[in-house]
């Protein structure tokens, strides 16, 4: 039987999304779960290991080729795209919903304070949020959550991947010491 490591790269390379191990496991029916499993943690190792600048990355659920972030101002010069931009508000909408999903809009509203109509549009657009149901309470009001494009867009494995709201409030703390200088002051002024 021919070398897995190769047959799960090239599988990998040629996919725009991300492989999950469910859906290799389909494709390489003639071979084992665990091999199919164990090839892909050796691949991951052997490209960290390499030192390039391409990495095999867990991502949405799935194994997905990569270029390292700091590689990322020369492929933008390449391609002449932008990265996607995210008001405030849809920065805010994301993070709510993907930490309290499942989550009504009227929630969401509670949350931030305002409508939420139009940003939650977007992200729907975007599929970046994705209508799970319908909560069981008067009215029936549609429920929402994150979706595997979602998992993409911010590099997360999963949900777990998030981080906690200590790691936001210090990341905050360390923004606010690094970008802040005193000002200096003329003399005579306290």
């Amino acid at each position: 039987m021919p070398d897995l490591k190769p047959i799960l790269e090239s599988l990998i390379f040629v996919s725009d999304a991300p492989l999950s191990l469910d859906r290799l496991c389909l494709l390489l029916e003639e071979y084992e779960r665990s091999d199919i499993r164990a090839a892909l943690m050796e691949l991951t190792a052997d490209y960290r290991l390499r030192g390039g600048a391409v990495i095999l990355a867990e991502v949405g659920g799935g194994y997905q080729l990569r270029t390292l972030p700091e590689y990322a101002d020369y492929l933008k010069r390449f391609t002449k795209s932008r990265p996607p931009k995210f008001s405030q508000s849809a920065l805010e909408t994301l993070a709510i919903v993907a930490y309290r999903q499942p989550i009504t809009r009227a929630e969401i509203e509670y949350l931030r304070g305002v409508d939420c109509g139009g940003v939650l549009k977007n992200c729907l657009d975007k599929r970046l949020v994705r209508i799970l149901g319908k909560k069981d309470v008067p009215g029936r009001p549609l429920i929402y959550g994150t979706t595997k494009e979602f998992l993409e867009m911010f590099s997360l494995r999963d949900l777990a991947s998030l981080p906690t709201l200590k790691e936001v409030q210090q990341l905050g703390e360390l923004a606010l010491d690094d970008g802040q200088q005193e000002l200096p002051l003329g003399e005579g002024e306290t």
